[in-house]
């Protein structure tokens, strides 16, 4: 009498199938989960505005891309206070930035480049409302 062939599954494909939906899962989560570079409706800065007359944006919002060239202060209950190196096309010029305490647990580091959105206020201070690495 002839053997029948067996119709269950293999054991290899099982696991392949499982392995499989777990690499799907990771590379949808990475997928979904990361953030987007820069900030979406909100105008980059034009240094120029800033220089002629930086009392006038005022309660604006702006982003400014630069790399950090200086930690100027620090206090545990007000901030910090960076310096920004911004490019732009008549060379590199000098920002003021001052990051709030609510951003204390996020590693500012020198010589790194970051993505900023700044308000103004009374002044012409430019106070980061939030802070990206780039």
């Amino acid at each position: 009498m002839a053997r029948r062939a067996s119709s269950s599954f293999h054991p290899g494909w099982i696991i392949a199938c499982v392995v499989g939906l777990i690499l799907i899962g990771i590379a949808g989560k990475s997928w979904f989960s990361q953030k987007a570079v820069g900030f979406t409706g909100v105008k980059p800065l034009v240094l120029q505005d800033l220089l002629d007359n930086g009392n006038s944006l005022r309660g604006n919002e702006y982003s400014v891309k630069g790399e950090v060239d200086e930690k100027l202060q620090w206090t545990s209950g007000r901030g910090q206070v960076v310096s920004v190196k911004v490019r732009t096309d008549s060379g590199d010029s000098y920002l003021g930035i001052e990051v709030p305490p609510e951003f204390s647990k996020l590693n500012i580091e020198i010589k790194q480049s970051y993505h900023f959105r700044v308000k103004f206020r009374q002044g012409g201070i430019a106070v980061a409302t939030d802070i990206q690495r780039l």
